[in-house]
């Protein structure tokens, strides 16, 4: 029903731009007539309306890899530095929350650990909607910030990095067989800001799966088995990545080492001092509009990866 509801999808949209397309040539003919010009600031919208279209739907055609329709999981971790890398980190989670509610997808943070000052250690959020990580896919590897950091009393500028990891949600009927006996479960109280459960029982999970190395935990639920079953379906979709992709093991150099996540490894370079831009390193596309970017504005840097690719 999944695969036949998308060809469906497929072709009538395909049907609705051919449509649109065939009623803008017979109206052109329109402005060769007496005051047809007073039609031409409605065919220009209308044709600029039908571009924006196909180019959505140019940019859905390139997302056809195998896993690309499914929720994304995207976690977070800050570089060496501190509290600066750790408040960048942040800003990087609320661009990413605020670039899901433009697309009108859900978002859930499963885990977060808060830095003692400010920012955060880690966090991991789950990304749900059509195609969330075929767009996100793009979003993987370090990021890089240069600013005048709020927190040096010198008012001198900083370099930081964070480094963000992004894996599909896999579904119930992908297999991957995860034995009990290779989990092992730590249970702690929940930490940060919340409901009434917070600090007071140990319902928050940690997951260590023990011949890949890989660490998940999950906080967001007041019932530990709730956080469990969540913690599993995230370790599930990394180690899937992992086996399909081997993204995991180049990217846990990063996460494992905090040398990593610094210079020369950078996907994408944020300055805000002594000048305001934006580059991706990878595609060379670069924008001005520093404060839209950190708003959630980043389909300018997706969309030029996924043509690329």
């Amino acid at each position: 029903m999944k695969r036949k509801s998308k060809l469906e999808d497929i072709v009538s949209n395909f049907e609705s731009l051919s449509e649109k397309l065939f009623y803008l040539e017979e109206s052109i003919g329109i402005l060769e007539e007496e005051s047809g010009d007073l039609f031409l600031t409605d065919l220009r919208k209308e044709i600029s309306d039908l571009k924006e279209e196909i180019d959505l739907l140019e940019i859905k055609n390139l997302l056809s890899g195998e896993m690309d329709k499914n929720n994304a999981i995207l976690i977070i971790h800050p570089g060496a530095g501190g509290t600066e890398s750790q408040d960048w980190a942040l800003i990087l989670m609320r661009m990413y929350l605020k670039w899901a509610e433009k697309h009108k997808f859900s978002s859930q943070v499963v885990e977060l650990q808060v830095g003692e000052e400010a920012g955060i250690k880690s966090a991991t959020i789950i990304i749900s909607g059509q195609h969330a990580y075929g767009y996100l896919k793009s979003e993987m590897g370090v990021h890089r910030l240069v600013r005048i950091s709020p927190f040096d009393a010198g008012k001198r500028r900083h370099t930081s990095f964070a480094a963000i990891l992004v894996c599909p949600e896999v579904e119930e009927n992908i297999d991957v067989d995860i034995k009990e006996e290779d989990i092992k479960m730590d249970t702690f109280r929940a930490s940060g800001a919340g409901g009434q459960h917070v600090n007071k029982t140990s319902s928050a999970v940690r997951l260590t799966h023990v011949p890949s190395g890989i660490i998940v935990s999950c906080q967001n639920e007041r019932s530990q088995h709730k956080n469990r079953a969540i913690a599993m379906k995230i370790l599930k979709s990394r180690l899937y990545d992992m086996k399909l992709k081997e993204q995991e093991k180049k990217l846990e150099v990063f996460v494992g080492d905090k040398k990593g996540i610094a210079w020369g490894n950078q996907i994408r370079s944020y300055i805000l001092q002594p000048y305001r831009i934006i580059k991706d390193h990878r595609t060379n596309i670069e924008t001005g509009n520093v404060d839209a970017v950190l708003e959630g504005a980043i389909d300018v840097f997706i969309e030029a990866y996924l043509k690329k690719k």
